[in-house]
């Protein structure tokens, strides 16, 4: 029975690359994937899922408005073997929706990664449906640089500033993130309000 997955992870714990290994994995098997991401993420080209390793493949882009069920019944898609969808914290909840419905009408497995928080530790709208309505939730799991394990996207500014409000979605990579332990994170925006 097909299963819908969403293994998360703070920013840099390899979450694409456990991806675009997953779909290597499938494909040695003679499966066939569909790879997809939503629109928001250009930070290494549309249509592309990027990870630090160096790894990338092209993926089919997902524009908010899309139906993602729509996309996958009336095209080739129709015969994935599984669905793997990066970035899935940028997703609506109605297409969380329609990924579900992909497994629930067709067994197809649907491999969701993607952020849980923000970098105020709110939930991104599509990481709050996947909690809500997945059958399997994994943490992938990163450290701080204390050794704890780092569970906030800590955004940060040209100055290396903890960043403490602005817009919930700011593509970047490290250079405007660092995952860190929640302890970590609240201890450092105290010490940059007393400077």
């Amino acid at each position: 029975m097909a299963k819908l997955y969403f293994k998360y992870g703070a920013m840099g714990s390899s979450k694409s690359a456990q991806a675009l290994m997953t779909k290597f994995n499938y494909e040695e098997k003679n499966r066939r994937v569909w790879l997809i991401k939503p629109s928001v993420d250009t930070r290494d080209g549309a249509d592309v899922v990027y990870s630090r390793i160096g790894l990338s493949e092209m993926a089919d882009v997902i524009l908010p408005d899309d139906d993602i069920y729509d996309i996958f019944i009336s095209g080739e898609n129709n015969t994935s073997d599984v669905v793997i969808a990066d970035e899935a914290q940028f997703f609506t909840p109605e297409q969380i929706d329609q990924l579900r419905r992909i497994v629930d009408e067709h067994n197809v497995p649907v491999l969701c990664f993607g952020l849980r928080t923000d970098f105020l530790t709110h939930l991104f709208p599509g990481s709050r449906r996947l909690l809500e309505i997945a059958d399997s939730i994994t943490e992938i799991k990163t450290i701080c640089e204390c050794g704890k394990k780092a569970t906030v996207n800590a955004r940060i500014d040209e100055n290396g500033r903890v960043v403490t409000n602005g817009s919930q979605v700011l593509l970047g990579g490290n250079d405007r993130y660092e995952a860190m332990c929640h302890s970590c994170w609240k201890k450092r925006i105290a010490k940059e309000a007393k400077q």
